[in-house]
């Protein structure tokens, strides 16, 4: 919109939604930030989602975000009766920021990202003023500020006046080393630019005005300067939504006649690790394993590794689907053995407690999100030493799954139990509102 004031979306309630629960929290609205917020738009995207509409059938919110989220928002169709929307339009900025950076850097998908991230600080100045305008005119009691996840997007919201609580944050780590070949097309100095949104923090005060900071891992809450951690809660970002994600027997245990069967789901770029997969499926091949590999996403490195799958000569044993939307990509998981993410930079890992959920064990480099998630209970976690290392170890790993399934069957059982204790979507909504009303204590 050319004066860019926000569009303003109220829907009406509807019994399917669970909105019988809000009654007893009406009295207490809050305001809920999250540039990126949208069913099947991406795991942050997601991640903002699924705040938003969870807690909207427990109290009233009010949900600022971007225009780009309409379409997926409004897609779901009738939202619960106490949620409000609040759409910023900046694709006046955003639009042409997107196409400088393709043209940029059309061989890093972050260097891409961190220069199209500039966007977010438009929508945050906008949504600062769109917010002072309709303050007067509401009850909010609390500011949620869930996406962007990174400390590198600091806002200027805290000057509405409201307690903040910011997060869950997932960010802070860096690359572990001797895989430098492997991530040849990141630019270690657009890395670097990533501390500059740090030092506009100081100015902006975002973290000095927070009263709860949400921190996903151990290296989110060493990124925390040290005299703010004390206002740290440890908390994932990601939680499973289990009405999806549903455990289901093994498939027929791996054997002369059945294959292995291998799934991997994530972006196809470099730092997802998937070469070193495909090296040590080729391996097992070798050795007599028959294996199926199945690997769901779309991305730039995408044909590289189809054609890395044909130069090993496994094509007939790799299976690359694309993108899928969410309810495939849950019986994918369901059909496999063994979920494998070969990530060399990981921060979350999501996909690793969908896999956990669907009752199949999980083998993970342990470094970022994954070490956090991943061990010998529900998998095995692979130390990342160097790339060579870690084909051997992914090679141990699912020739031991082919070699005592019940032993990986019972991993993937455990898996399923530990996110029905942990990382319920529900449960991490219920200790948000005993966060809430801690501001107010």
């Amino acid at each position: 919109m050319s004066d860019h004031t926000p569009h303003t979306t109220r829907h009406s309630g509807d019994p399917a939604t669970g909105t019988d629960t809000v009654s007893t929290h009406a009295h207490s609205p809050i305001l809920m930030a999250a540039y990126q917020c949208g069913p099947g738009m991406g795991s942050v995207s997601q991640i903002g989602w699924e705040w938003f509409i969870r807690t909207a059938k427990r109290r009233s919110v009010t949900l600022i975000t971007h225009s780009r989220n309409r379409a997926a928002i409004e897609g779901q169709g009738t939202l619960p009766e106490q949620a409000e929307v609040l759409y910023v339009d900046t694709e006046w900025f955003a639009g042409p920021l997107y196409r400088l950076a393709r043209k940029a850097f059309p061989h890093s998908e972050h260097g891409v990202f961190l220069v199209s991230s500039l966007d977010y600080f438009v929508f945050d100045a906008l949504a600062l003023r769109t917010l002072r305008r309709l303050q007067p005119h509401r009850q909010w009691t609390a500011l949620h500020i869930v996406t962007p996840v990174t400390l590198a997007a600091p806002s200027r919201l805290h000057k509405l006046g409201l307690p903040v609580v910011w997060g869950p944050l997932n960010c802070g780590l860096h690359s572990p080393a001797g895989f430098e070949t492997l991530l040849r097309h990141e630019r270690p100095w657009l890395i670097r630019l990533r501390e500059l949104p740090r030092l506009l923090d100081g100015l902006m005060g975002s973290t000095r005005h927070t009263r709860v900071l949400l921190t996903a891992t151990q290296a989110t809450r060493q990124a925390v300067p040290a005299r703010h951690q004390v206002r740290c809660h440890a908390m994932l970002e990601n939680g499973v939504d289990l009405s999806r994600f549903i455990a289901a027997p093994w498939p027929p245990a791996p054997s002369a006649g059945t294959p292995l069967k291998v799934l991997f789901v994530g972006r196809m770029i470099a730092l997802k690790g998937v070469t070193l997969l495909l090296r040590a499926v080729a391996q097992l091949v070798e050795q007599g394993q028959a294996v199926e590999l199945t690997l769901v996403g779309d991305g730039p490195e995408q044909a590289n590794w189809v054609a890395e799958a044909n130069a090993l000569g496994i094509a007939g044993q790799t299976r690359f689907t694309g993108a899928l939307p969410m309810q495939a990509v849950a019986a994918e998981m369901r059909a496999c053995h063994v979920f494998c993410l070969p990530s060399i930079r990981e921060s979350g890992g999501a996909v690793l407690l969908e896999a956990m959920a669907s009752g199949r064990p999980v083998v993970a480099i342990a470094h970022g999100g994954p070490a956090e998630l991943v061990d010998g209970h529900v998998g095995c976690a692979i130390a990342p030493t160097d790339p060579d290392d870690v084909i051997a170890q992914l090679v141990q790993a699912l020739a031991d799954v082919a070699r005592q399934p019940s032993v990986w069957a019972r991993k993937g059982q455990m898996g399923r139990q530990r996110v029905l204790a942990h990382h319920d979507w529900e449960q991490k909504i219920s200790a948000a509102q005993g966060i809430y009303a801690s501001l107010h204590a």
